[in-house]
């Protein structure tokens, strides 16, 4: 600390000499300035007097005969240069040293002449004689101190911390005060940031909160427009899906085996819902149904249209959903009666209807009502009603096969309806008055796209075949006929895969008040060359009217279900009984069509009223380890 001490010490002690050397160039400079005005003054009294004394002593030795002339002219000239000698500054007498410079006239006196003719002695001029000229000039004089070099180095150039405290420089109180004091401030705008932040936030909350008034004119608007309905509609099916949820919450478990031991000997098919909406199925009959392979809680149905409204859609297809019972979930409309639907098992969101026009029809949940493609009604596609559709193939490569009641079978692509990727005309010789096969209905046996089974209005299936095989050509098949109904077949069906091989097992239901049972021929084997009638392997004939329709279970390999204009729901056990139904119930009007869910638990029937029913099965759709047994025996017994 001491050697900062004498390093400052010496510091100050080199700015004081340097400013006293300062004030001493300042003082000699004052000095000098003063020093040259009074010799100038001087100088200018010295040479008036030498002046005077020339003309003086030149005066005396001159005769007296000039003397008043000397005398006059020196006094003038004394006169002039007097009244010179304040302009001297301004205009000398002489620009340059030793050349004679006219003197400036004064008023009242005439310039004097530059020389003075000298008097005469003895009778001769002594010559002129020349007066003296004088100059004089001022000047300012600067002293300019020497240029001081100062060295510098790094213990010079260091301060001192510990050194004795400057006027300027703030105490560490002072710093800390002033420190607390701009954070106290910054704290205070930060929290009126915060304040006003938050008061805007609540400001923006409460008019986000605040309720909005209408007006007449703009709630009207508002509850008139498309997408104000369509919000509401869906917002509602979902709040009706959310509680459909049924529970007995009056139940006594204490009475469970109780109550479960009266199910089990009561009823076991029974009606769980009826579907019926005024603005879609009054006055409408259903025409066909079919279920979702993706959500089981969907059931489409197909509608014809309505006699008593002829301001509304000939044909409406209904999408009800089974956890939404007032009202379907979608609504299709077609241009014409809707004579079949089905789902497509590789496309969820895609609904394929067959129309009485003949028009092929596509619609697709995810838009609008109206179908998104439909056939042209040109000869390339059908032009009479389309009762038999099926999707056929695998997810990379299926088609829809369709036919119309003038024998026309084509294949559609689903993404393409303009035109059939192929066309086969059913025809049969040996009919008596037209050539044409009226096909009502189809099926395919499982794992099979290039042939399937027609039934046609006048009671008798045929095979069919896509293409030409060996034996066999691309056609129908007259020669094998499955001939036995007296009566236009309203329906075809294949047994679906079970444990057991009973694929080439089929039904056919029939107007003729009776249910057939068929062994299909093989596809493989060569067609025959003569008629052939095939019989069939038993005859179902416990009906009262005509039977619309009916379908082997899925999950039951000996259970089928039938529905007849009575309106009675029946449901078959063969391996129980062959002659009489096991469960039938009645809704009291004809039921027109059927359809099982992929589970086999549930059947959907429509009704002439335009009613869906939906029944639980029971326990007869949950099959035993040994009902494939059975029923191989039944079978193998019918057809000896």
């Amino acid at each position: 600390m001491d050697h900062r001490r004498e390093e400052l010490e010496k510091k100050r002690a080199k700015l004081a000499e340097l400013r006293r050397q300062r004030e001493e160039r300042k003082r000699a400079a004052v000095q000098a300035r003063e020093q040259q005005t009074t010799g100038s003054s001087k100088m200018d009294t010295q040479d008036i007097n030498d002046l005077v004394n020339s003309l003086v002593g030149d005066r005396a030795r001159s005769p007296s005969s000039q003397a008043g002339t000397g005398t006059a002219r020196l006094s003038r000239e004394a006169s002039g240069i007097g009244r010179d000698r304040s302009i001297s500054s301004a205009t000398s007498i002489g620009t340059q040293m030793g050349s004679p410079v006219p003197r400036a006239a004064t008023p009242g006196m005439a310039a004097s002449p530059p020389a003075v003719e000298a008097p005469t002695v003895g009778g001769m001029a002594a010559g002129p004689r020349v007066l003296p000229e004088f100059k004089t000039s001022s000047m300012v004089i600067f002293d300019f101190p020497p240029k001081e070099r100062i060295v510098y180095n790094k213990e010079m150039q260091t301060v001192d911390s510990a050194a004795e405290p400057d006027e300027n420089l703030l105490t560490e109180e002072e710093i800390e005060r002033r420190v607390q004091e701009i954070r106290t401030k910054d704290e205070a705008v930060r929290a009126a940031k915060e304040e006003e932040r938050a008061r805007r936030e609540a400001e923006a909350k409460a008019r986000e909160n605040e309720i909005r008034r209408l007006t007449d004119e703009q709630r009207a608007s508002i509850l008139e427009s498309s997408e104000f309905a369509a919000f509401i509609d869906q917002r509602s099916r979902v709040m009706e899906r959310a509680l459909d949820e049924e529970y007995d919450f009056m139940v006594d478990y204490t009475l469970a085996a109780a109550t479960e031991a009266e199910d089990a000997g009561g009823e076991q098919l029974k009606l769980a819902l009826e579907f019926h909406d005024d603005r879609v199925s009054r006055g409408r009959s259903v025409m066909d149904l079919a279920w979702s392979s993706r959500f089981p809680e969907l059931v489409a149905a197909a509608y014809n249209r309505n006699p008593m409204a002829p301001n509304e859609p000939d044909g409406v297809v209904a999408i009800w959903n089974t956890h939404l019972r007032e009202r379907p979930e979608f609504v299709f409309y077609a241009p014409s009666d809707v004579l079949r639907v089905s789902f497509s098992d590789f496309n969820p969101n895609i609904v394929v209807g067959g129309a009485y026009s003949g028009q092929i029809l596509l619609w697709d949940t995810r838009a609008k009502a109206f179908p998104v493609l439909k056939t042209p009604l040109t000869a390339s596609g059908h032009t009479h009603p389309v009762y038999a559709l099926n999707v056929v193939g695998s997810t990379n490569a299926h088609q829809l096969i369709s036919a119309s009641t003038d024998g026309l079978v084509c294949s559609w692509q689903l993404d393409m309806l303009a035109q059939p990727q192929e066309a086969i005309e059913l025809t049969h010789p040996a009919h008596l008055r037209t050539d044409e096969v009226s096909v009502t209905c189809l099926d395919f046996a499982d794992n099979e796209t290039a042939a399937f089974v027609v039934g046609t209005a006048e009671g008798v299936a045929y095979q069919v075949n896509r293409y030409d095989r060996a034996g066999s050509k691309a056609g129908l098949n007259g020669f094998d006929a499955y001939r036995a109904h007296a009566a236009p077949i309203n329906s075809l069906n294949f047994h679906p895969p079970a444990a057991a091989d009973f694929t080439d097992l089929f039904l056919t239901a029939s107007s003729d008040w009776t249910v057939r049972l068929w062994r299909a021929r093989p596809t493989a084997k060569p067609a025959s060359t003569a008629p052939a009638d095939i019989k069939p392997l038993h005859v179902f004939d416990a009906f009262d009217d005509y039977v619309y329709d009916a379908r082997w279970s899925p999950a039951h390999p000996s259970v089928f279900a039938s529905v007849d204009g009575t309106g009675r729901l029946a449901l078959w056990n063969l391996n129980q009984d062959v002659e009489l139904p096991v469960q039938s119930v009645t809704s009291g009007r004809a039921l027109n069509k059927l359809a099982w869910d992929r589970p086999g638990r549930r059947i959907a029937a429509g009704g002439a009223d335009g009613s869906v029913y939906i029944y639980d099965v029971g326990d007869l759709s949950t099959p035993r380890p040994d009902d494939c047994a059975k029923f191989a025996r039944v079978v193998a017994d019918l057809s000896s």
